[in-house]
């Protein structure tokens, strides 16, 4: 299957799902909104050239076939991939409360995103309330399990949780491309070379007992990294051979 088209900064105000605004002076206003209409379309420039293939769409659709929403749950160096191909279908991303955040809610609202801000250490409960929200009005939730700052490829509790509280599943996925640049960043940040071909894994979902103990919890973590491992090895390893 192919996609169809394929601190110094200011004090925040709550802002609902829009990303958070901010008291900024001037320059800094100028820079917010060059690094996002950047962002912006070099995701959808480049994104559109990619050649996607998608395996695994049919598990996506037999969650909303039943009348319910997913949590899908994806690593932080793929948030390029992701931002483009799952670009305005309703979904709200769990986003961090820092600067690189900020940018990157603000790309992400440019392609129809909403986003809950928040992160383990900053903003979580609130942010995890926004996310529950989200799905109880019919809009999936994004997590990047190793975010905001790793370790890389470590999954974190947060998305389970939500799935638990909410009755919404967990659906893993991954995006790979053939042809790509690595940024030297903490979890080495994914950028596609234009023209590569992009592989997307969906896994099956995996569903959250809604009191699960602390035991439990840890089994449905250690489920959903070995789950991500696995699609994360098969379709990057798709390109070499």
């Amino acid at each position: 299957m192919t996609d169809k088209d394929g601190q110094n900064a200011a004090e925040r105000v709550p802002d609902g799902n829009a990303p958070g605004k901010y008291r900024m002076s001037f320059p800094e206003r100028m820079k917010t909104l060059f690094i996002t209409e950047l962002g912006y379309w070099i995701i959808l420039l480049v994104g559109r050239t990619l050649r996607w293939e998608v395996e695994g769409w049919g598990n996506l659709e037999a969650i909303h076939q039943k009348g319910r929403r997913f949590v899908g749950v994806f690593w932080h160096n793929r948030i390029f991939m992701t931002s483009y191909f799952f670009r305005n279908r309703n979904i709200v991303a769990m986003i961090s409360r820092n600067r690189d955040g900020e940018y990157i809610a603000r790309v992400g609202r440019r392609l129809g995103f909403g986003a809950a801000r928040g992160s383990g250490s900053r903003g979580g409960r609130g942010a995890v309330v926004e996310t529950l929200r989200a799905l109880q009005a019919e809009r999936d939730v994004f997590f990047t399990l190793d975010g905001p700052r790793g370790p890389r490829y470590i999954a974190k509790p947060g998305a389970a949780y939500v799935a638990g509280k909410s009755g919404s599943p967990i659906l893993p996925f991954n995006i790979s491309v053939e042809k790509k640049w690595v940024m030297a960043s903490w979890d080495g940040f994914i950028v596609p070379r234009p023209f590569s071909r992009a592989l997307v894994l969906i896994g099956p979902a995996i569903e959250v007992a809604a009191h699960a103990d602390a035991a439990e919890m840890e089994r449905i973590r250690e489920r959903i990294q070995q789950s991500m491992n696995g699609l994360s090895h098969e379709a990057d390893s798709r390109w070499q051979k």
